[in-house]
């Protein structure tokens, strides 16, 4: 059964967000995401004749999404500004977080993918170590690590999170 127009939209509305925070999860920042997901609609819209099973449409659309946001960051490769750069080293922060995304967004990337993928989009470990192209251990390890890190980042925070 083909897709119609109005049906892809739908499909990309209801999991537009979670694209998104995939995408942020993978690249710095919110321009970038947005246009990792841009380009991540159009190839899905390009190949949706490749999808089988509409009930793998929210997996399917957040893979492409983070296959986007990846494939941005290569091409981006790392630009270190001059004007940027402090004149004399600095010590390094204590990164203060005041929610619970902001501390994921502060994770290293590796730790921040996983973390996405598993607890905010709900995807499992083996289909996480498919996408990233890595081992089921490495991705468990990942989230353990991420978790402990966290932990140590909220653990001044009170009220919403509980105990952590």
């Amino acid at each position: 059964m083909e897709w119609t127009r109005e049906e892809f939209a739908a499909a990309v509305t209801e999991h537009g967000r979670r694209m998104f925070r995939a995408a942020r999860a993978v690249l710095d920042s919110d321009a970038d995401a947005e246009d990792a997901v841009s380009q991540a609609v159009l190839q899905a819209w390009q190949s949706l004749d490749r999808l089988k099973n509409r009930e793998a449409v929210r997996p399917w659309l957040v893979k492409i999404a983070v296959n986007c946001a990846y494939a941005q960051r290569r091409r981006q490769g790392r630009v270190v500004y001059l004007d940027d750069l402090a004149q004399e080293p600095a010590a390094p922060e204590a990164v203060r977080c005041d929610g619970l995304w902001e501390a994921v967004c502060a994770l290293p990337p590796e730790r921040r993918v996983a973390v996405a993928l598993f607890y905010y989009e709900g995807l499992r470990v083996d289909e996480i170590a498919r996408l990233l192209r890595v081992p089921q251990g490495t991705v468990k390890s990942r989230l353990s690590r991420a978790r402990a890190q966290l932990k140590e980042m909220l653990q001044d925070q009170e009220g919403e999170y509980g105990t952590v």
